[in-house]
């Protein structure tokens, strides 16, 4: 595709972006339009959802066994959204079943409760993951971790050793398709061949990857299809509180949902439960039918626009940021710094700054210079650790103090996240301000507030119910 194709499409996209002007206040009192590079977190909504939603909502109402028109209408679009989420992720609707949820988190723990595990079976998971795709599997048994390189890349050949090891005893293989912390992408449909010989199915945690790179799950003979997939719509531009897990509808359909009542069943005696079909039995009480219809259409904006498009303009973007940061002094880059490697990865750019606190260097950008980004571990603690070399001794102190009640020395990261719709502009507007920081050319002076380790101006007072109050 030309470059100058991939430029237009994604401007157009920019354009459809809720808020994407918004001014916001400054610490000296200007105002500015907001940056917003903490995309892995959340991703702003899309106006394609918004008006979505404006036809659909004066027609909502409850769904399943309504026979008003505004729960047909409701029931149908909510039915179709089941359909338009496994379409986009390439998932056979007559053997995997789509489960919305509130969101990955809730999809993972899900599983993780009808995940079918014996005495003696491992699962295998990675040092990478998210806190959402490892806390769950450690309620089941031992969960075996593959190490992380020194780099932070997985180390396939640990991968290949775990496998060997726990092979016919692993109940699951669960990792993340990118790094929130990194970007790194993973080589899942190879995972994926690796864990089938090994007799084991794959989960991928898909709330990094999804909105960054298509995903096909492949049909259920090919050696590298993906058995569960888990997604967030609030980080594909619907932001309406659902997310879902598709997965085979055998295993669902072997045992009885987590969550029981209303809308799970199709007969209840006072003696027996027959339960519903999928993904009703999945689904228990009222739904979240909006945040349904607001990820169906967002789905069908970036199947327009094309995920090739945006993983092209998502690169091009990250390899001018890596080569912008290279002017700030003191800055390091932990992942893979090298521009040349920006399509290896999705758009999350972690650094810190020499002399700085995280959560200070985070502060200083928000205030001053109106870029919201991200602080901390990211719900990765294990990783983020071993990406800063924290040693066993450091991490004890660490853990002692905030048990103590003092985050101040907490490790941590200054994490820069894109989207579809930032462009450079949006990356000089945070160097630019790095430097400043680099530099001594800071506008206040910062307070520390010791049991969240967060950062904030002295004497400043923030109105933000000018902007919006319930």
């Amino acid at each position: 595709m030309a470059e100058s194709t991939v430029r237009e499409d994604v401007t157009s996209l920019r354009q459809r972006v809720l808020g994407i002007d918004r001014e916001i206040p400054l610490l000296d009192g200007t105002r500015v339009t907001y940056v917003n590079l903490d995309n892995a977190a959340s991703t702003p909504p899309l106006l394609d959802v918004i008006e979505a939603l404006e036809r659909f909502m004066p027609f909502y109402a409850s769904v399943h066994r309504g026979t008003g028109f505004k729960s047909r209408l409701s029931t149908e679009a909510y039915d179709r959204a089941h359909a338009i989420v496994a379409a986009f992720f390439g998932a056979n609707p007559q053997t995997h079943a789509v489960a919305f949820g509130k969101n990955t988190t809730e999809a993972i723990n899900k599983l993780s409760y009808r995940l079918p595990v014996n005495d003696g079976q491992v699962v295998i998971s990675t040092q990478m993951e998210h806190h959402s795709d490892d806390l769950p599997w450690r309620r089941l048994g031992p969960v075996v971790h593959v190490r992380a390189t020194a780099d932070g890349r997985l180390d396939e050949d640990d991968f290949d050793r775990q496998l060997e090891r726990y092979a016919g005893r692993i109940a699951l293989v669960a990792v993340s398709g990118a790094s929130n912390v990194t970007g790194f992408i993973q080589p899942i449909h190879r995972l994926a061949r690796k864990a089938h010989q090994a007799g084991s199915g794959i989960l991928v945690d898909a709330a990094q990857l999804a909105a960054h790179r298509a995903i096909d799950m492949r049909p259920d003979d090919d050696p590298e299809h993906l058995d569960f997939l888990a997604v967030s719509a609030h980080k594909m531009y619907a932001p309406y509180g659902t997310g879902a897990l598709i997965g085979p509808r055998d295993l669902f359909l072997a045992s009885p949902p987590e969550y029981r009542g209303g809308g799970t069943i199709d007969v209840v005696t006072l003696d027996d439960v027959v339960w519903a079909g999928l993904p009703d039995r999945e689904e228990a009480g009222s739904p979240n039918v909006v945040g349904a219809v607001a990820l169906a259409a967002a789905l069908q904006t970036l199947t327009r626009v094309g995920m090739q498009t945006i993983a092209n303009h998502e690169a091009s973007l990250v390899r001018y940021a890596l080569e912008r940061l290279r002017e700030v002094p003191g800055v390091t880059i932990y992942g893979d710094s090298d521009p040349a490697h920006a399509g290896e990865r999705v758009g999350v750019i972690p650094f810190n700054l020499e002399g700085h606190s995280h959560f200070e260097v985070a502060a200083i950008l928000g205030y001053e210079g109106g870029i919201g980004v991200r602080s901390g571990c990211f719900c990765a603690h294990p990783y983020v650790i071993h990406l800063l070399g924290v040693s066993g001794d450091e991490t004890a102190a660490w853990r002692r103090q905030i048990l103590a009640g003092d985050k101040t020395e907490m490790p941590g990261m200054v994490r820069a996240s894109f989207g579809c719709y930032n462009n450079t502009d949006d990356v000089d507007r945070m160097v630019e301000m790095l430097q400043c920081i680099a530099r001594g050319e800071v506008q206040g002076t910062y307070q520390v507030d010791k049991a969240t380790g967060e950062y904030t101006p002295t004497g400043h007072v923030e109105d933000l119910d000018a902007y919006f109050a319930l």
